[in-house]
C-alpha cells in the first residue's frame, strides 16, 4: 500500500470519528492539539487504525502518535 493509500485511509477514520471536514485534513493535524481528541476518542482511533490495517500499536507506540502524518508513518513502517 502506498504512503498516499494510507494517508487517504486514515484521514477517512479521522473524518468519520471526529466529525471533521475530509478536505481540511492535513498530515500536520494534531490529534489533541486541533481535534480535541480525549483519551477514549483516542483509543478508539488507536482501535480503528488496529482494525483497518491489520497492526498491532502498542501503548507506548501509540502514544507517540500525534499528527496524522506520524500515524502515517507508523502504519508504513509496520505494515504486514
Amino acid at each position: 500500500m502506498s504512503k498516499e493509500e494510507v494517508f487517504n485511509k486514515i484521514a477517512d477514520l479521522v473524518a468519520d470519528q471526529f466529525d471533521v471536514d475530509r478536505a481540511k485534513i492535513t498530515g500536520n493535524l494534531n490529534f489533541k492539539r486541533d481535534l480535541d481528541a480525549d483519551s477514549i476518542d483516542f483509543v478508539e482511533f488507536v482501535l480503528d487504525l488496529e482494525d483497518t490495517f491489520n497492526a498491532e500499536i502498542s501503548d507506548e507506540d501509540a502514544e507517540k502518535l500525534n499528527t496524522i502524518d506520524e500515524a502515517v508513518d507508523f502504519v508504513m513502517n509496520n505494515q504486514k
